[in-house]
């Protein structure tokens, strides 16, 4: 079934109105979606520290916005060129790209041209909007190409991934941006190989999935590293092979220990630049260092330049995995299916009503990977 109508979808919102302020539970409405979008009624959405970053404008982004980038659903409706998913289908919605761009036509989409217009921009690439609230007024909406922080949203075709069904589908949206983020690093943007050694500064969503699939690629030496014991100690039941707590030992002296002169890969995922310097020194002989974390705009790092340039040491950003999610994330689901990637232990529900509850719990440490079940909305 293909809609085009002006038909205008209800939905149950939170807003964010206020740099800093608690997002708002609004009623507001969908635009029916256009020829290349599809319209996904939420069952779930991961609350990701992007949106936190968002919601305190580290990242300026206009307002009001409609967050959400980690959205799971069903397909209600689609337009009129869309063939690749149709109504009923189970989706993981995720990061948007062009598809046109140097970066996408080459596999890298993740790094498209536009990344920052189509992902934090909150709106098409033409600048129109899909929501408005109860008066009539323009919500910024998109957010990553989804804006899940909602009942329902409009994605496009390019950022809807089809799931199968018999996996839990209020389980699956963080694979969208958070889970992806860490084990595409590893996997596919540094490729951590077999026998290798690898080192996870932060022990959040991201690093624990980065470590996982380390074990999944046959890393023989896993290093975690964090200032939380029980992060830590969950980090050795998920696969790493040693834990170090920086509060305790300087993490370069450790993993240069541990690996007998310095890691072949580190990722740095805790957005802060004291750490980069770390991740970086702790690398061994032509070692690469991945930065996932996100940090203010405009922050700045250091390194000594003759200790990466001498011995050959790698400095890689990284967005997203560098991953084509359409690919990547079935893959992920069939490596949780097999028992080996069992990211679902990083996750705690809440109802979609305690979302600002859900990011205060993620900010102080509670709770790993929240995710919002809309199935408890009112």
């Amino acid at each position: 079934m293909t809609q085009d109508t002006d038909q205008r979808q209800p939905i149950r919102a939170a807003v964010l109105r206020s740099v800093g302020e608690a997002l708002q539970f609004e009623s507001a409405s969908l635009e029916a979606p256009r020829a290349t979008e599809v319209l996904v009624r939420l069952v779930a959405s991961g609350v990701c520290h992007t949106d936190m970053v968002v919601r305190d404008q580290f990242f300026t982004t206009p307002m009001p916005m409609i967050l959400g980038h980690e959205g799971s659903g069903v397909v209600e409706r689609v337009g009129s060129d869309v063939t690749t998913v149709a109504p009923g289908d189970h989706v993981v919605m995720t990061y948007m790209s062009c598809g046109l761009c140097a970066p996408c036509a080459t596999g890298h989409p993740a790094h498209c041209e536009h990344m920052s217009l189509l992902n934090f921009g909150g709106a098409r690439m033409d600048g129109s909007f899909s929501a408005c609230d109860a008066h009539g007024h323009d919500l910024h909406d998109h957010f990553f190409g989804q804006s899940s922080f909602a009942t329902h949203a409009i994605a496009s075709e390019r950022n809807v991934v089809k799931v199968r069904k018999d996996v839990p589908l209020e389980l699956l949206g963080p694979l969208g941006c958070g889970i992806q983020t860490g084990s595409g690093a590893v996997l596919q943007a540094m490729k951590v190989h077999a026998g290798s050694s690898f080192a996870a500064f932060g022990t959040g969503a991201v690093g624990l999935a980065a470590l996982m699939a380390a074990r999944v690629a046959g890393a023989t030496t896993i290093v975690a590293v964090d200032v939380n014991p029980a992060r830590l100690a969950l980090a050795l039941e998920l696969g790493a092979t040693h834990a170090v707590n920086s509060r305790e030992r300087d993490p370069v002296e450790a993993i240069r220990e541990i690996t007998g002169g310095g890691a072949d890969f580190t990722l740095e995922c805790s957005g802060r630049a004291e750490v980069l310097r770390q991740a970086i020194d702790s690398l061994g002989l032509l070692g690469t260092c991945g930065i996932v974390g996100a940090t203010p705009e405009g922050t700045e790092a250091s390194f000594n330049v003759n200790e990466v340039m001498i011995p050959g040491r790698r400095i890689m950003g990284i967005v997203q995995g560098d991953v084509v999610s359409r690919t990547f994330i079935p893959e992920l689901i069939e490596l949780y299916r097999q028992g080996r990637f069992p990211f679902d232990r990083l996750v705690k529900f809440y109802k979609f009503e305690e979302l600002n509850q859900a990011m205060a719990d993620s900010e102080s440490g509670v709770t790993i990977k929240p995710v919002l079940r809309f199935a408890d909305a009112a």
